[in-house]
C-alpha cells in the first residue's frame, strides 16, 4: 500500500528544478546546494542573493497566476527548458512556504503574463488593477448588458498626443487613481460611451473618451476583432504604453504590448 512517502516522491522526485516563491534566507539555504537540480527563487527582491532569480513584481493572491508568472519568467531567462519537471514551493495559507506543486514545462501554456507585468513601463500594481477592472466588467457588464472598453496604460503624455477628445474629459482636473473603488464605479458608467481611458504609469486616470489616432498599418490582429482592438494594438506599437481591451462581442479581455496580443483572458474562467 502506498504511504505518504510514495506520494511525496511522486511530487518532488526526479525533478529538474525547484522554484522557491519568496523564501526566507534560512529556507533557501536548505536547498541552495542541491546536486543536479536547479534552484530558482521567485520573489519581489533578491535579498538572499540567489544565483537564479525571477523578479515577482507583486504577490499574486491566485497561486496559479503566481506559479505561471514565475515559470514564464524562468523560460524567458533560459533557467528552465522544454520537458523539464519543476517543483514549485509556494504559500497558500501561511506567511511562509507551505505547499508544493509539480509542473511539466512543455505542458505549460504561456499566457504572456510575465511580459505584461515585468516588461511594461507602468507600475505592475497598476497593470493588475486595470486588468482586474476589465475582467470584472467582462463578468458583470453594464446593468446586465455586455460592454466593451479600452484602457491605455503608461506613457500617457505620448498617448494624449496621438489621440483626440470625443467629449469632455471628466478626469481633467482630478487626481484619482484606477485602484480606487469609487473611481471604478465611475469608470463602469463611462464605458457606455465610446473612446479610450488613458492611465498614467502610476495609475492616475488622465482622460476618458479619447479617440486614438495611431497608424494602423502593419498591426496584425485575429479575424473577428474590430476597430477597438486595432486601435489598442496600434497605440502600443507607436508608444511605450500597453492596452487592455474588453471585447463587447465575445467578452474576452486581451492585453496588447508592442503591437501584439500578449495575454488573453476569459473573465468567466478567471
Amino acid at each position: 500500500m502506498a504511504d505518504v512517502h510514495d506520494l511525496l516522491d511522486r511530487v518532488v522526485g526526479e525533478v529538474d528544478a525547484v522554484f522557491l516563491f519568496s523564501p526566507s534566507t534560512a529556507f533557501h539555504e536548505r536547498f541552495a546546494d542541491l546536486d543536479d537540480i536547479e534552484v530558482v527563487v521567485v520573489a519581489p527582491e533578491n535579498g538572499i542573493g540567489a544565483d537564479r532569480f525571477v523578479e515577482l513584481p507583486l504577490e499574486f493572491e491566485d497561486v496559479v497566476d503566481r506559479i505561471r508568472f514565475g515559470l514564464e519568467g524562468a523560460i524567458d531567462r533560459d533557467l528552465v527548458a522544454e520537458g523539464d519537471e519543476v517543483a514549485c514551493a509556494t504559500r497558500i495559507f501561511d506567511e511562509g512556504i507551505d505547499s508544493i506543486t509539480r509542473v511539466r514545462v512543455n505542458s505549460f501554456t504561456r499566457s504572456g503574463i510575465y511580459s505584461l507585468f515585468a516588461e511594461s513601463r507602468a507600475d505592475p500594481a497598476v497593470v493588475k488593477d486595470v486588468l482586474e477592472l476589465a475582467i470584472e466588467l467582462g463578468k458583470k457588464g453594464q446593468k446586465g448588458q455586455p460592454v466593451g472598453a479600452l484602457f491605455v496604460v503608461g506613457d500617457a503624455g505620448k498617448v494624449m498626443n496621438k489621440s483626440r477628445p470625443l467629449s469632455y474629459n471628466p478626469f481633467e482636473k482630478s487626481h484619482v487613481h484606477v485602484g480606487d473603488a469609487i473611481v471604478n464605479v465611475m469608470i463602469k458608467e463611462f464605458t457606455r460611451l465610446d473612446g479610450a481611458f488613458v492611465i498614467s504609469d502610476s495609475g492616475k486616470i488622465v482622460s476618458a473618451y479619447r479617440y486614438l489616432e495611431p497608424a494602423a498599418e502593419g498591426v496584425d490582429i485575429p479575424k473577428g476583432l474590430g476597430a477597438r482592438h486595432m486601435a489598442g494594438g496600434a497605440i502600443t506599437r507607436d508608444t511605450n504604453a500597453i492596452t487592455i481591451v474588453l471585447s463587447e462581442s465575445d467578452g474576452m479581455v486581451r492585453a496588447f504590448k508592442a503591437g501584439e496580443i500578449v495575454l488573453e483572458v476569459d473573465p468567466e474562467e478567471y
